[in-house]
């Protein structure tokens, strides 16, 4: 089957569940947060939620925990990518994937070094399947979160979840 067919033959709605990992930011001033679920609104996917915790791992396990008991297909997580002592999102998703998608954090950070230089190469962003969803982890801004969305999860999203479900243990949508 071609790749566009891949595509066609994947789910047309996907459950989706963000997280935001911050130290400073609640609901109310989640940008990143809000910007993600308009565009799943937009795109014609479902949330299964959303949560706003600290950029602490045993919180981030628990959000993706939560995910998947609100049967989300994948998970998008926002902050907590760079190197600051504080950003500790990515050890606590990339160790919980069980295969990585190593190509959408060097597309990632392709992309971002055409919007902002080698500043790109600080986002420690990451993707990968975890219990048979799909997990996104993008640094916390809104112009990261919405390169990352636009360029990469969005257009992927539906054939992904469809390649998730040929291999027999992806989250099942409805």
């Amino acid at each position: 089957m071609a790749h566009e067919e891949h595509r066609a033959a994947g789910p047309r709605t996907v459950r989706v569940y963000v997280v935001t990992a911050s130290d400073t930011r609640g609901e109310a001033e989640d940008e990143s947060g809000r910007f993600l679920r308009e565009a799943l609104a937009a795109a014609g996917h479902a949330l299964a939620g959303y949560r706003v915790v600290k950029d602490e791992p045993d919180q981030i396990r628990a959000a993706l925990a939560d995910a998947e008991a609100a049967g989300a297909q994948a998970v998008v997580v926002n902050g907590g990518t760079g190197i600051a002592a504080r950003d500790r999102t990515y050890e606590a998703v990339a160790g919980l994937l069980e295969k990585r998608l190593d190509g959408f954090g060097e597309l990632f950070r392709m992309l971002s070094y055409q919007e902002i230089g080698s500043a790109a190469m600080l986002s420690r962003a990451v993707a990968g399947i975890w219990r048979g969803r799909a997990v996104f982890s993008l640094p916390g801004s809104r112009p990261a979160v919405r390169l990352g969305w636009e360029k990469l999860i969005a257009p992927e999203l539906p054939h992904l979840c469809y390649e998730l479900g040929k291999a027999g243990g992806g989250a099942k949508g409805q």
